[in-house]
C-alpha cells in the first residue's frame, strides 16, 4: 500500500471530506468533466521513419478505439521537427479552457537512440490546427556539451505557479537519465529559465518516461526505471517542484515483459483510472484499471483497437470536439456520433433562460450547470451565439463559492434582463442559491456579475405554506414599462421590482392562481396584446415533466387556461423525455419565436432513474401561434 507523509495524509483527509471539490473547475471555459463524451488517443506507430509521426484515434467509451485518418499521420513530421521524425506524443487539455497542448520527442530512431537534443511544443485551439516550435536544449542552454538525449516530454499545469510545466528525461555523458522540468512561456513556444531537476530516484539510477497526474492535490509520478528492472514505478508528492518525492515499493505494470511509455487517464464520469503502457517487445499495449492509483488490474479483454500504438496519451473530449476531429479526418467505421440539432449546448445543463442583447447583437443562454449529484452545482455559465446554432462557452459568470457571501450551494434556474438606464445598458441576473433568490449586476451580458450581497427573496408570500423560493423569472411589461419578478415551486408569486432592479416593492407581493398542473418554472411573454404564462408540470425527475401555458390581459393575472394547453411533452418514439422548464425567445423585430427548454439527456437519461433529473440537456425548437393566438403544440426534435 502507499507510504505517505503526514502532510500527504492531511490532503487526503481534506479530499475525503470534500469529495467533489475542484479548486479550478469554476473558473474554466470550455467543457467541464461532467460534459465529456469521448476520448482522443495521440500515438506514434513504430521505429520506421514513416511511423515516427503523430496519429490520432478516438473512443466514445474509453475501451474501444478507432484510428482517425486511416491510421495515417495527422501532422507532418517533416514540417514540425528538425530530425524528420517525432515520437512519444503527450497531449493535454488546457487548464482554463485555453486550448490544447502537445509535446513530442524530436527524434528518429534511425539515427540512433542518443541522437536527439530537441523537443517539439505545439498548441491548438481546436485539435485540428496546430502551431509548433522546437526547443533544442543543447543550442538553447549553455553547459550542455555532453548532452546525449532528450526523451519523452510531457506537460502539466502547475496551479501554484499558474503556468504549464514541461518535464522530460535527459542523459549527460555516462550519467543516469534524469527527469528535468522547465516552465513554458505564455505562448507555449519557449521555456522560461534553466531546466531544473524534477526527479531522480534515491538510488541514483536512471528514470525516463515520466507521467504525472494530479489526484485530489497529490501528484502521482509514474516513471520507467532504466537498466535495473525496466519497470514502471510510482512516486508521490504534494509539492510539484519541492523535490520531496515519496517513492513507492514495487512495480505497477502487470506483466513480466519489458514495458515503457506509461500514461494514466481518468474515465469520464467515473472514479476509475486507466494505466496504459507500451509492451514494446511484443508490439502491443496493456491497459489496467485502478481506483486508488496504487493497485492495478489488467483489463485487456475489454480493450479493442484497430491499430498498434506506441507510447501515446489520452485526453477526454466533448461531443463538439469529437465532431471537430471526425469532420477533419473522417468518422471511423464502428464509431457513432450523434448528428443532432438538439441539444444546442454541449454537456449537462438545465433551466435555460434566453436573452437577445441589444448591446452586443448576440443571443445568450443562461442555464443551470447540471450534472452534479442531487442538483449540487455551485456556479453559473453563459453561452452566446450570433445564429442560434453555434454556441460559444463564455465561461463562468457567477460562482457562489467565490462571488456570493450568503449561499454556496444549489445554483439553479437563473433569469436575466437587459435594461437601458441613462443610455447605458445594464444586465440584472436573478438566480437561485440555497433555495433563496439573489440578484447580481453587470455592464455586459457575459459578466462579471456582482452580487447584491443579500438574498432578494428569502420568504414565503402571505398564505403560502409549502413549496420553495426558487425558479425566478423577470419580465418587463412593454405597455407600462414596469418590471416584475415571478418565482415559486408549488405556488406562483409575483412582485414589482423597484427602479434599481435589485429590490422589490414589498406591498406588491402577491400570488397568482393557475391550476393543479402548476409545479414550477414560470415564464412570461407579451404578444399582440396578450400576456402568455408558461409553467412546468410534474417533477423534473419524471419522464412526464412538461410545459403548459395560459393567457391573461395583465402581467398580474388572472390566468385563463385554454383548452389543450399542453404544448411541450415527451416523445417516447424519439427517445425524448422530461421536456420542461422553458424560456421563450422572440427574434428582434419579427413575429418569430423559439422555445428553449431542457430534457433528460439522450439516450441514457431514461435509464438513470432519479439521476435523470440532474443530468439534463438544453434544447431549442420553433414555437408557432395560430390565427387565434393559441400556441401550436411544439414537436420536440433531435
Amino acid at each position: 500500500m502507499l507510504k505517505i507523509t503526514l502532510a500527504l495524509k492531511s490532503i487526503l483527509l481534506l479530499t475525503l471530506m470534500l469529495p467533489n471539490l475542484n479548486l479550478y473547475a469554476q473558473y474554466k471555459q470550455g467543457p467541464a468533466p461532467k460534459d465529456f463524451a469521448g476520448y482522443l488517443f495521440a500515438y506514434f506507430k513504430g521505429n520506421a521513419v514513416a511511423d515516427e509521426a503523430v496519429c490520432f484515434a478516438i473512443s466514445t467509451d474509453g475501451y474501444t478505439y478507432k484510428a482517425l485518418n486511416s491510421n495515417q499521420p495527422v501532422l507532418s513530421s517533416e514540417v514540425i521537427s528538425t530530425t524528420g521524425g517525432v515520437r512519444d506524443p503527450h497531449i493535454l487539455r488546457g487548464e482554463h479552457g485555453d486550448g490544447f497542448y502537445m509535446v513530442l520527442t524530436d527524434m528518429t530512431s534511425s539515427k540512433g537512440w542518443d541522437s536527439n537534443r530537441a523537443m517539439v511544443l505545439l498548441r491548438s485551439d481546436d485539435l485540428v490546427n496546430w502551431k509548433h516550435s522546437v526547443i533544442n536544449i543543447q543550442e538553447r542552454y549553455r553547459g550542455q556539451e555532453d548532452l546525449k538525449r532528450v526523451w519523452a516530454p510531457q506537460t502539466i499545469f502547475d496551479p501554484v505557479k499558474g503556468k504549464y510545466m514541461v518535464y522530460w528525461s535527459m542523459q549527460h555523458g555516462a550519467g543516469p537519465d534524469i527527469i528535468y522540468y522547465a516552465y513554458a512561456n505564455a505562448s507555449f513556444t519557449d521555456f522560461e529559465g534553466e531546466p531544473q531537476v524534477l526527479f531522480l530516484p534515491k538510488n541514483g539510477k536512471s528514470c525516463i518516461d515520466g507521467d504525472i497526474i494530479n489526484k485530489n492535490g497529490l501528484y502521482y509520478l509514474f516513471y520507467k526505471t532504466e537498466g535495473h528492472g525496466n519497470g514502471i514505478r510510482l512516486a508521490l508528492t504534494d509539492d510539484l517542484t519541492g523535490g520531496k518525492w515519496i517513492e513507492q515499493p514495487g512495480y505497477k505494470q502487470q506483466t513480466k515483459d519489458a514495458v515503457e511509455g506509461s500514461s494514466v487517464f481518468k474515465l469520464n464520469h467515473s472514479d476509475t483510472y486507466i494505466l496504459m503502457y507500451d509492451v514494446y517487445g511484443k508490439g502491443k499495449y496493456q491497459f489496467c484499471e485502478s481506483r486508488d492509483l496504487d493497485v492495478f488490474h489488467v483489463i485487456d479483454h475489454d480493450v479493442n483497437m484497430d491499430f498498434h500504438p506506441r507510447h501515446g496519451s489520452i485526453i477526454p473530449l466533448s461531443r463538439k470536439e469529437l465532431k471537430a476531429v471526425t469532420d477533419r479526418w473522417g468518422l471511423p467505421e464502428g464509431i457513432t456520433l450523434p448528428e443532432t440539432k438538439n441539444p444546442v449546448l454541449e454537456g449537462f445543463y438545465a433551466d435555460p433562460d434566453v436573452l437577445y442583447s441589444n448591446k452586443t447583437g448576440r443571443y445568450y443562454i443562461y442555464p443551470t450547470s447540471d450534472g452534479f449529484d442531487s442538483w449540487g452545482g455551485y456556479y453559473f455559465k453563459t453561452f452566446s451565439s450570433d445564429n442560434l446554432k453555434d454556441w460559444k462557452d463564455e465561461g463562468v459568470i457567477l460562482d457562489l463559492k467565490r462571488d456570493v457571501s450568503w449561499a454556496d450551494r444549489n445554483a439553479w434556474a437563473p433569469t436575466i434582463t437587459e435594461k437601458k438606464i441613462k443610455n447605458k445598458y445594464q444586465y440584472y441576473y436573478y438566480f437561485t442559491a440555497a433555495q433563496k433568490i439573489g440578484v447580481a449586476v453587470s455592464d455586459l451580458p457575459t459578466g462579471p456579475f456582482v452580487d447584491s450581497g443579500k438574498p432578494l427573496i428569502d420568504f414565503k408570500p402571505t398564505g403560502v405554506q409549502g413549496g420553495q423560493e426558487i425558479d425566478p423569472a423577470v419580465f418587463t411589461d412593454p405597455k407600462s414599462g414596469k418590471s416584475y419578478l415571478y418565482w415559486g415551486n408549488g405556488y406562483l408569486a409575483v412582485a414589482e421590482l423597484n427602479k434599481d432592479m435589485v429590490s422589490i416593492k414589498q406591498n406588491t407581493v402577491q400570488t397568482i392562481t393557475i391550476d393543479k398542473t402548476f409545479r414550477e418554472g414560470v415564464y412570461v411573454i407579451y404578444r399582440k396584446g396578450t400576456y402568455y404564462f408558461f409553467w412546468s408540470e410534474d417533477d423534473t425527475r419524471s419522464p412526464n415533466y412538461s410545459v403548459r401555458y395560459g393567457t391573461s390581459k395583465s402581467p398580474l393575472g388572472p390566468v385563463e387556461i385554454p383548452t389543450n394547453n399542453l404544448i411541450l411533452s415527451k416523445d417516447a418514439h424519439k427517445g425524448i423525455y422530461g421536456t420542461g422548464h422553458n424560456s421563450v425567445l422572440q427574434i428582434p423585430g419579427k413575429d418569430e419565436w423559439y422555445i428553449v427548454y431542457h430534457r433528460f439527456n439522450s439516450p441514457d437519461g431514461i435509464h438513470m432513474g432519479e439521476a435523470a433529473g440532474f443530468h439534463r440537456e438544453v434544447c431549442m425548437d420553433p414555437m408557432y401561434f395560430d390565427t387565434q393566438g393559441h400556441i401550436v403544440p411544439i414537436i420536440p426534435t433531435n
